[in-house]
C-alpha cells in the first residue's frame, strides 16, 4: 500500500517527503479534533473513575 501511495505522488523525492509529512499531519489533526473526541461517548471505558 504505501509503495502504490509513494509512486503516485508527484515530483522528486524531496516533493513526496513534503506531501507525505502534510498528509501525515493532516490525518493527525483530524484524529485529534473531531474523530477522538466523536467517538469518545461511545467508548466502554468512558467515566470511569477511581475510588477508595
Amino acid at each position: 500500500m504505501y509503495a502504490f501511495l509513494w509512486r503516485h505522488l508527484p515530483g522528486p523525492v524531496y516533493v513526496k517527503v513534503l506531501i507525505a509529512a502534510a498528509a501525515l499531519a493532516l490525518v493527525v489533526v483530524l484524529l485529534f479534533g473531531w474523530i477522538f473526541p466523536w467517538i469518545e461517548p461511545l467508548m466502554p471505558f468512558s467515566g470511569n473513575t477511581v475510588s477508595q
